[in-house]
């Protein structure tokens, strides 16, 4: 356990830091959002607000764990940046993403993209004790409630001010086009689990509940025991689609709202979910062979990428089913397996590299995939690192 921690520790520190870290732009603000796979860094790219909330929830909870201020001045520097430029001065909110000057690109609101600035938001109040960040979290709530729901669920797309559904392009795929997803209603609920952490407000907590009951009750497979994933308007299933990356981390997530609500009924009900879904994972997606995770399955053909979150989300959902008793050393065999595989074939080891976007099953890393992007940050990973720091210490005692 001692040695798995280091090699964490010391990839968290002597290796994703740095990378992000060299990735600040001082002359426009925020980081520069795009490198392509041969690590040439452009400039101009386009920022996405995703990637920037998830670099200030990094940097906010990098600091918390190593109290290095170097840290937390990251995390102001994309706090100032998103305040200052991402946010709709006008109708509130955060935009979709931003041009390299900090102009805006693309301006529509997302609920997807407004749980991320919640989640980082929060984070970072409890990392600086800004109360201002904090105060802005609860704006955006409250218009994520207002405008982003209906009877049944969440909405996913609508227009800049707020007032118009659009077709969700952003998070549709498969061919689906999907009015309400599993994955923005996940991330929600992530979102305010950490606004309820931070503040503990009893709004905040009537949601939260009402995010995990929508899991339970409409998406949470109960035959399949896995999780679906697009959805109707109604919450009806389209598309026959099984996301094992998605799957393994909300097990952890839920199971850390339930941790952070604390109420032992609630803990025990999705804890039973829990562990049929680590069942299904390890039993369908674990290539034993590899040790890694596949990407998931539609209409029965299994996409055998070997996706860099997946694999992160894996080490820590497998850690967490072994921690909680859902299985036994399998589980955290599995962890440790899969962190291997990531040492291997995940990280980048060339000069300015960070982690591979994917890799097919030979290994082999997609060259038509980007270093940095919109959606690839040090979120996952740089997550992994922390949530594994703490987990192997508590292990060890």
């Amino acid at each position: 356990m001692s040695l798995f921690r280091d090699e964490i520790k010391s990839e968290l520190t002597s290796h994703i830091i740095p990378f992000w870290n060299a990735l600040r732009d001082d002359e426009n603000g925020g980081f520069t959002g795009f490198m392509d796979s041969d690590l040439h860094i452009d400039k101009k790219g386009e920022k996405g607000v995703i990637l920037h909330s998830r670099i200030l929830w990094f940097y906010s909870n990098a600091y918390m764990e190593l109290k290095d201020p170097a840290l937390l001045d990251n995390a102001r520097h994309a706090y100032e940046f998103l305040t200052e430029k991402c946010v709709d001065k006008e109708y509130g909110g955060v935009y979709w993403s931003m041009n390299y000057d900090g102009t805006v690109k693309e301006d529509i609101k997302h609920s997807y993209c407004q749980a991320f600035f919640i989640y980082a938001l929060s984070s970072y109040y409890r990392a600086s004790g800004d109360k201002a960040a904090l105060d802005l979290a609860y704006s955006v709530f409250d218009l994520v409630e207002k405008y982003a729901t209906d009877d049944i669920a969440y909405l996913e797309k609508l227009s800049r001010d707020w007032k118009s559904e659009l077709a969700n392009d952003e998070l549709s795929e498969n061919g689906l086009m999907a009015d309400k997803t599993m994955n923005t209603t996940l991330h929600l609920m992530e979102a305010y689990t950490e606004l309820y952490l931070a503040d503990h407000n009893a709004k905040v907590l009537e949601r939260l509940l009402f995010l995990l009951n929508i899991t339970y009750d409409k998406i949470f497979d109960k035959n399949g025991k896995k999780l679906f994933v697009f959805f109707d308007r109604e919450l009806n299933v389209i598309g026959d689609i099984h996301s094992y990356g998605h799957d393994i981390e909300a097990t952890w997530l839920i199971d850390r709202a339930c941790e952070v609500i604390g109420d032992k009924a609630v803990t025990e009900k999705f804890a039973a979910m829990n562990k049929q879904i680590v069942r299904t994972i390890a039993d369908i997606a674990y290539d034993k062979a590899t040790g890694s995770l596949l990407n998931e399955n539609d209409s029965g053909v299994v996409n055998t990428w070997r996706i860099w979150w997946v694999q992160a989300e894996s080490v820590i959902g497998f850690t967490n089913a072994y921690q909680k008793g859902y299985g036994g050393q399998e589980y955290l065999d599995i962890a440790h397996n899969v962190w291997n595989y990531i040492k291997d074939k995940i990280v980048d080891k060339r000069e300015g590299g960070e982690w591979y976007s994917q890799v097919d099953e030979n290994g082999v890393y997609a060259k038509f995939k980007p270093a940095v992007d919109p959606w690839k940050c040090p979120y996952h990973n740089g997550r992994m690192c922390i949530e594994m720091m703490n987990r192997l210490a508590d292990i060890e005692k």
